[in-house]
């Protein structure tokens, strides 16, 4: 029989065990840190920009300049020189003059404002018709507006995004410090499993686990190791979690978990470690095993692959992204259902679900198939007490992919 521990109560005794676990710190070029968890706070050392830029193509002038003017009657300044791309402007404007400055030029010292070209006039003898008035600031960005010296940038633990990278380029940080990713370690088992390139005989399907957790393992920032399927035989089984578990920082196993007489995971992970939990109070997912060996988090999965998908998710993700410094989000929406949504288990319920017309539609189907997975948009979770939900009922649909 199975000891079933509540989602809740695992995460608990995962991260009394392994929550103080960090991975270490590692330097890579900015352009590979996309999706990489940063360890050190970014404070700026410069200016950003180094100079007032102009955000339109135009004259430079100072504002007090072109006040009250208008078409019926212009401001009539001096050109006195232009903004070259890429070059110091050393002009320092006066009275009554102005200068054109292209986008992105620097705009001369003592010019608080900048004209849009189609709002000026050039009669051709260094005489220009300003025609519009504008504020001090106008269509300018002035020095440091973007951040200046000591500033904080980005903060430790942030997960890199294409804008995080196009800030650290803006302050001239060609490598970063992050954390490394962590191996993970996948081991197939089944006499039933075939790889995803073999051919199927009667009997036999192709393992959907190893290539799906390797994807999310991907996915939650580490790097997957698949390690083979082993048939259902215990030394077979024992010498190959003892091999994986020299070289990974997390071992996961896929299948193998239940109590028939061929599940033999549990068994060795107590003769090799630390068996801890053995049952979780999850539908899919009851089967679950959390253990430790050498210090390791080791995880058996079910083999039912939805069920696996879903265990992965609400416990061994949160683990990776903890071993990261950081914290796992979840992206999510409240919508109400289309139909009602009976449950009565005694464990919480995973329910794959679609979005259409901003409506949540529950996915039927039989707990072992991927497809109800590929076919939702996300998922909702019923409680263990919750005897149901009803139709209508406002529900927070957890959204796949990040």
């Amino acid at each position: 029989m199975l000891n079933v521990r509540t989602i809740i109560e695992v995460n608990s005794i995962i991260e009394n065990r392994f929550g103080d676990d960090r991975m270490s710190f590692e330097s890579v070029p900015l352009e590979s840190t996309l999706d990489r968890v940063l360890a050190e706070d970014i404070k700026a050392t410069k200016f950003v920009p180094d100079f007032n830029r102009s955000t339109v193509d135009g004259y430079a002038v100072k504002a007090s300049d072109v006040f009250g003017c208008s078409y019926a009657t212009p401001a009539l300044l001096t050109l006195a020189g232009e903004s070259i791309m890429g070059e110091h402007n050393d002009t320092q404007l006066i009275k009554g003059q102005c200068t054109f400055v292209p986008t992105g030029g620097e705009v001369p010292l003592y010019a608080d404002a900048v004209v849009m070209l189609e709002d000026a006039e050039d009669f051709g003898d260094g005489s220009i018709a300003i025609n519009n008035p504008c504020a001090p600031g106008t269509n300018m960005i002035f020095r440091g507006d973007d951040v200046k010296p000591g500033d904080s940038v980005i903060f430790a633990g942030k997960r890199l995004t294409v804008a995080d990278i196009g800030a650290l380029a803006a302050l001239g940080i060609a490598d970063v410090t992050v954390m490394k990713r962590p191996h993970a370690a996948i081991i197939s088992t089944g006499d039933e499993l075939v790889d995803v390139s073999g051919l199927l005989s009667v009997g036999k399907i192709h393992d959907v686990n190893a290539p799906m957790l390797c994807a999310a393992i991907i996915d939650a920032g580490a790097e997957p190791w698949f390690c083979g399927i082993i048939k259902d035989d215990k030394q077979a089984i024992r010498i190959a979690m003892v091999e994986a578990i020299k070289d990974c920082d997390v071992l996961i196993l896929s299948g193998g978990t239940s109590v028939g007489v061929k599940d033999v995971a549990p068994a060795v992970i107590a003769e090799l470690g630390e068996l801890m939990v053995h049952g979780v109070a999850a539908k899919p997912g009851k089967p679950t095993i959390v253990g430790s060996i050498n210090g390791k988090p080791v995880f058996g999965l079910p083999g039912n692959p939805v069920a696996a998908y879903f265990m992965f998710h609400a416990i061994v993700r949160p683990l990776i992204y903890s071993m990261l410094g950081t914290k796992a989000k979840e992206r999510s929406i409240t919508v109400p259902l289309s139909r009602a949504v009976p449950s009565n288990h005694g464990r919480e319920e995973f329910v794959p679900v679609s979005l259409r017309d901003g409506v949540a539609h529950p996915i039927a189907g039989k707990s072992g198939l991927i497809t109800t997975l590929s076919c939702a948009d996300g998922f909702i979770r019923v409680a263990r007490d919750c005897e149901g939900l009803n139709q209508g009922e406002t529900v927070k649909v957890t959204l796949f992919g990040r």
